[in-house]
């Protein structure tokens, strides 16, 4: 497979996984107690984030059958989650972005550019 085609799948996949776990986060406070968890199934918007987190592991592995012997690389740019989870935040929820978290978000995506550069 194409190395920008697995670059575009695990990017995908990382978007997928950080908007279920915004569906997760924002729907979760809904559900107060531990008899009410048998019904997450039911809960439309957490259902809807389970079927796209389990889509997002299918384009992952995916992505990581076809990286030959790429597994840093790809699961270095799967960390990208971790970058589109703050943005969800931000957006969705109205978190608030501190300076540090900032920082932090920046040296991720700056290791991962740097991981990046190292595919031949």
């Amino acid at each position: 497979m194409e190395l920008y085609l697995i670059i575009a799948l695990t990017l995908s996949a990382a978007i997928l996984a950080g908007f279920s776990q915004f569906l997760f986060k924002k729907n979760m406070s809904k559900i107060d107690s531990v008899k009410k968890l048998i019904h997450l199934a039911a809960n439309k918007p957490i259902a809807a984030g389970l079927l796209l987190y389990a889509v997002s592991l299918v384009i992952y592995l995916i992505a990581l059958k076809d990286a030959q012997d790429s597994l840093s690389v790809v699961y270095s740019l799967f960390a990208t989650v971790f970058i589109f989870v703050s943005l969800f935040s931000f957006f969705g929820l109205k978190e608030n972005i501190g300076r540090k978290r900032l920082l932090g978000i920046t040296l991720i995506f700056i290791g991962i550019v740097i991981i990046a550069m190292t595919i031949k």
